[in-house]
């Protein structure tokens, strides 16, 4: 280790997160590849450690000879003061080495409100954080992820996004690269052959311009890049990579589990949610190779605890059989099953008594609204029944732990609506007294409630977002209609969603607003303490932007939106029938009750819609 490196990690908290060594972390030897990658996750190493999709194109990548992928986590504060002040670039875990000798940087993009981190990594490491300032071929910077649906914010900084899942067009992005080193080839030539790759988005070859109203008149491609860049997916995401060697964090992480993913997709059809539109559609594993795949995690990490990871997991249809086959091996070893994702229209007795056998946890669930009309507007197919059945089983079971997540700002929400959510859990918190096994252990009802955020490629992409002070009235108004000192209640900050709500609506104006906006501190931006609206409003000001025109203006339906060149291969037509169903209070039904003919099945040849 190094000896600068050594005496400042005495000095800073959680010191386990900037030393590596961890098992199963891969290291290779240098004179065995010709491609080295620093993938880059802009948070810290406990939030980092926990996602999955870095897990997984961590393995990815290192599959494949001569490449070596090694992991960068954003330091926490002190730590990055104690780099800067010892003139320590940023580093790879795996070797220690600076990242700014590697042949590429990849950033993992989840929430919208780490870009801030991402310049700041950049900085961090010795390079321009602009893409236009950075000349040679090494490093291209490259960045992947959900965020990726709308790459127009970070258009500035980013050399080429991802646009998709990686597993396949990661590796033909890198092995483009290994051959261009190869062939000597200048940066721009090796961007021009990579806008060809399907899935491959490169902003500098998009030329953007904007009316007199602000909005976007045209974007016009160059140099042979594409006029849509349709969205990559695994299409036999049954025999597709998953990470049975799993690194063991050195420290305690968010998620100290491991994450078994059931399918990808979803079947429902929710008009608020980003993740169910660009994940379509459901592609799934089999029970068997789920089974397969649990048994050597576990044994290969020493985990004590194994998670159901999807969208929806009670949708997948082999659940039963995947709980039986896993606690015949789990229940014995005294590791835990969990089941995250549970709707209120399809849990059972049967299911409740597979996921208590070794450990109780609380259940979560997410109505999202309190009355059937919204729930109804936002296509949420459940009913009031559906959720107090379910709390009945669950109190009869003997929980007494249960979770209510909501949402306040949807589409034609009225205070009656808002004043619901109060009276259903009211109505829960009654039927435990029901209905309750054991009522000395007393009961924890929690509702949370988040600020709604138009997201791109959904049905609610062209609505306007509420003003702060309207969300907090609401907030004010849900609180007081709370009587019951038996039910908690916690809420979203305002101000972190509004700056959300500008990043996911945004443009490429507002690169000039992200780097004023991290050139006056702003880095690691999810966490409360380092967040501040007051900078980003100052920074919109400076830069003649109104914060206003990307979240609390409702868009026609024949504006062009900044992410109009990516295609998560849903049809722009279906987005506008589901707008209007909407607003009709009308539900569609799920993908597997009939096909919507939303345009997804057909990036997977040979696809029916209820598999």
């Amino acid at each position: 280790m190094d000896k600068k490196l050594e005496r400042i990690l005495q000095r800073v908290q959680k010191p386990a997160r900037y030393v590596g060594g961890e098992y199963n972390s891969i290291v290779k030897d240098k004179k065995d590849v010709d491609m080295r990658i620093a993938f880059c996750f802009p948070d810290t190493y406990e939030i980092g450690m926990s996602n999955i999709g870095l897990r997984i194109l961590y393995g990815v990548y290192n599959s494949v000879d001569g490449i070596w992928c090694e992991r960068v986590f954003a330091p926490w504060s002190d730590m990055e003061a104690e780099m800067r002040a010892a003139g320590i670039p940023l580093y790879a875990l795996e070797s220690g080495d600076p990242i700014k000798d590697f042949d590429m940087i990849a950033f993992s993009l989840g929430y919208e409100m780490a870009y801030t981190t991402i310049l700041n990594m950049l900085d961090l490491a010795g390079l321009p954080v602009r893409s236009k300032d950075r000349h040679g071929l090494t490093p291209i910077v490259i960045a992947g992820g959900t965020c990726c649906y709308n790459p127009e914010p970070l258009a500035a900084f980013i050399d080429l996004f991802i646009i998709g899942e990686g597993e396949q067009v990661n590796i033909e992005v890198a092995e483009l690269y290994r051959q261009a080193k190869k062939d000597g080839l200048t940066k721009e030539a090796f961007l021009k052959k990579a806008a060809q790759i399907d899935g491959v988005y490169i902003p500098s070859f998009y030329n953007v311009e904007f009316s007199q109203d602000g909005t976007i008149s045209g974007i016009t491609p160059r140099d042979g890049a594409p006029e849509k860049v349709t969205k990559r997916i695994v299409e036999d995401f049954d025999t597709s990579f998953f990470p049975v060697n799993d690194i063991v964090p050195s420290t305690e992480i968010v998620h100290d589990r491991i994450s078994l993913e059931l399918f990808r997709g979803c079947i429902r059809g929710c008009r608020f949610c980003q993740a169910g539109y660009v994940y379509r559609p459901v592609r799934s594993r089999s029970v068997d190779r789920l089974v397969n795949q649990a048994k050597s995690a576990l044994t290969n990490s020493g985990y004590e605890e194994i998670t159901l990871a999807s969208l929806s997991s009670s949708d997948y249809r082999g659940l039963g059989d995947l709980c039986d086959g896993l606690l015949e091996w789990t229940e014995p070893r005294k590791i835990s099953l969990a089941l995250p994702s549970l709707r209120a229209d399809n849990f059972s007795i049967s299911l409740m008594e597979k996921v208590q056998k070794v450990r109780k946890s609380g259940l979560t669930f997410a109505p999202e609204a309190g009355t059937q009309r919204m729930r109804d507007v936002i296509n949420k197919n459940v009913t009031e029944d559906d959720i107090l059945n379910t709390a009945r089983t669950a109190f009869e079971g003997g929980w007494n732990s249960v979770k209510l997540y909501f949402m306040l700002g949807l589409p034609t929400e009225t205070d009656d609506d808002v004043v619901a959510i109060a009276e259903l859990a009211e109505k829960v918190l009654y039927t435990w007294r029901q209905y309750a096994q054991n009522k000395s252990r007393g009961v924890r009802i929690t509702v949370s409630t988040s600020c709604f955020i138009p997201k791109a490629h959904t049905p609610f992409q062209w609505e306007a977002q509420d003003t702060m002070e309207e969300y907090a009235r609401k907030v004010a108004l849900l609180r007081s209609s709370i009587r019951s000192k038996a039910i908690t209640y916690n809420w979203h900050s305002p101000e972190t969603s509004y700056a959300e709500a500008i990043l996911s609506r945004g443009d490429r104006r507002l690169g000039d607003v992200l780097e004023t906006v991290w050139q006056n501190g702003g880095r690691l931006e999810s966490w409360s303490e380092f967040f501040s609206l007051d900078r980003w409003l100052d920074a919109m000001t400076q830069h003649s932007l109104s914060p206003d025109f990307y979240t609390h203006r409702e868009r026609s339906l024949d504006e062009i939106m900044p992410w109009s060149v990516i295609s998560d291969g849903v049809l722009e037509n279906h987005l506008k029938k589901e707008r209007t169903a909407a607003y009709a209070g009308m539900i569609t039904p799920d993908c597997r009750a009939k096909c919507t003919g939303c345009g997804a099945n057909t990036l997977v040849k040979g696809l029916k819609c209820d598999e």
